[in-house]
Formats: C-alpha cells, sequence, structure tokens
C-alpha cells in the first residue's frame, strides 16, 4: 500500500498544476472571443480587396514601371505578378512562441517538412521563413533540404499591419531579386472555437483570376494612373494576404490552447479523484492495522 504522505504529497501537486492550467483556460477563453472578432472582421476587407483585384487585372492590358518611383521590391509591382519557374520555393510557417497548444504547432510543422519533402523530390530547394519561437527552435534542430532564414517572433503573439508588412517586404526583396521563386504561407484557417485546419496560401506571384464580364463596373477611371493604382494594390494585396494569415493563425492556436488546458483541468480533476480515493484507502488500511495491532496486543497480555 503506497505511503500517505507520497499521496498526500501527489494530490497537491495535482491541485497546484490544475490551478495554472485553469488559469490558462480562462486567459485563453479572454483572448480568444477578441481574436475571433478580429478574423471575421478582416474577411470583409480580404474579400472586397481580392474582389477589386480581379476587376483591374480584367481590364489591365500591361503591366509597367513606367513613370514609377521604385525603392523596394514591393514597389516593382510588374514583377512580383511574373510567374517564372519554380527553383527555389519560400514557405512563410506560422507558429506561436508558446506551447501548451495541443497538436497545433506539431501538425503545422508536420505539414512543412511535408512540403519540403515533395519539394526536395521534384528537385526544389526550400527557403523557410519562421513565424512564432516554435518554427525557429524547430527547424533550427532539423536536419533538411531547406535554408532557414530569420526568423519573426514579435509579430507571431500580436499580429499587426506593420509586422506583415515587414514581412511582406522581407520576401517581395527575395522574390524580386531571384533569391526564390515562389512564396507559400503555411498556416490555419480558424473555423469555430473547436477546430481549424492547416491551408497552404500561395502569396507570391500575385496570381488572381480575371472578372467576368458581368462582374465589371461600366466605367472604370484610375487616378492618377492604372500603373500608379497597381502600384499600391498589389502591396496592399500581399501585406494583407500576410496579415489576414497572421491573425488566422492567432485565433486557432488560441482556441487549440483553451481546449488543450480544459482537457488538462478535466484530466487533473480525475486524477485528484482517483488519488484520494487511494488515500482514503490507504488511510482506512493503516487504520485498521493499528487496531489489530492493539487487539493482537491485548490478546496476549
Amino acid at each position: 500500500m503506497a505511503n500517505l504522505k507520497d499521496i498526500k504529497s501527489r494530490i497537491v501537486s495535482v491541485q497546484n498544476t490544475k490551478k495554472i492550467t485553469k488559469a490558462m483556460k480562462m486567459v485563453a477563453a479572454a483572448k480568444v472571443k477578441k481574436a475571433e472578432n478580429t478574423v471575421k472582421a478582416g474577411r470583409p476587407f480580404s474579400d472586397e480587396l481580392l474582389h477589386l483585384f480581379r476587376k483591374m487585372a480584367a481590364t489591365v492590358e500591361e503591366y509597367s514601371t513606367t513613370g514609377l518611383k521604385i525603392e523596394r521590391g514591393l514597389d516593382n509591382y510588374p514583377e512580383l505578378l511574373t510567374k517564372r519557374e519554380v527553383k527555389t520555393e519560400g514557405i512563410l510557417v506560422i507558429t506561436s512562441n508558446k506551447g501548451l497548444a495541443g497538436a497545433y504547432n506539431a501538425n503545422i510543422i508536420k505539414a512543412t517538412l511535408k512540403r519540403i519533402k515533395d519539394n526536395s523530390e521534384n528537385g526544389i530547394k526550400s527557403v523557410i521563413y519562421p513565424v512564432g519561437q516554435k518554427a525557429v527552435s524547430s527547424f533550427r534542430n532539423k536536419a533538411g533540404d531547406f535554408e532557414l532564414r530569420d526568423g519573426y517572433i514579435s509579430v507571431a503573439n500580436e499580429p499587426t499591419a506593420n509586422g506583415a508588412n515587414l514581412i511582406a517586404e522581407d520576401i517581395a526583396e527575395d522574390f524580386v531579386s531571384g533569391k526564390i521563386d515562389k512564396i507559400e504561407i503555411i498556416t490555419t484557417h480558424f473555423n469555430n472555437m473547436m477546430s481549424y485546419n492547416i491551408v497552404h496560401w500561395e502569396v507570391l506571384p500575385v496570381k488572381v483570376e480575371r472578372a467576368g464580364e458581368h462582374e465589371l463596373d461600366p466605367i472604370m477611371e484610375y487616378e492618377p494612373s492604372v500603373q500608379g493604382v497597381l502600384q499600391q494594390l498589389v502591396p496592399m494585396y500581399i501585406t494583407n494576404s500576410i496579415y489576414q494569415a497572421l491573425l488566422e493563425a492567432n485565433a486557432s492556436e488560441l482556441a487549440s490552447r483553451m481546449t488543450a488546458m480544459s482537457a488538462a483541468s478535466n484530466n487533473a480533476e480525475e486524477m485528484i479523484n482517483t488519488l484520494t480515493i487511494d488515500y482514503n484507502k490507504a488511510r482506512q488500511w493503516a487504520i485498521t492495522q493499528e487496531l489489530v495491532e492493539i487487539v493482537s496486543g491485548a490478546a496476549a497480555i
């Protein structure tokens, strides 16, 4: 029979763990609702931006940088729209900075490793752009046919438009310079508090289907020029795609953490009940043993 002191110590330890998991669940629950609202509020803007892009793609015959001032890779919009043979693919992997979120980070890393393997089999080199400490740590400790770039840590917990723009500038610079021929985001799509699914979003080259004739406005005028509008619209579209991916990932990660901590709290409660029963059995056995010893001693006298 287990020692009473050991069982009591285990009960106290599990109770302390339960307090932590319950607190983490409450924190995640408080944040996930705000994250969910932000994600849902951002989707209509993304849809409308895509709709506008499709209409412009159907009316603009030629892309040109004539008369435009180009200071960054994002400004060279014709190059960002140009499809070329893929020899090197950039993969923007979005994870969280912290663990204790169930299988959330592991699933994303697994999907990325599969993508790297598929690229390697097709003779394509992979360049990893990690977002979140978990992605940085995982790929830093793994060997494979890929190149690891500097990570983006701060934007994982607090997605902002400025953070998304920073990432967009870096990957656009590498794309325009020819270091990579394609950029894909591996992230999660937030469905609800209980589910998410891993998605692959192709960001560069920008690929947008032309709108149909029935979707076009009778009159479309561009100020100051078609090229000037496109130079603003293309970077906005790329940055917004990355920003929306960050928002979706943040909401999914918080929902996954809330679910994981809820399950951990329930398991802790079950363990406490089991240990309490064991403690009572051990205590009863100890009392019975003492009574037997007292009766045996009295009988001997």
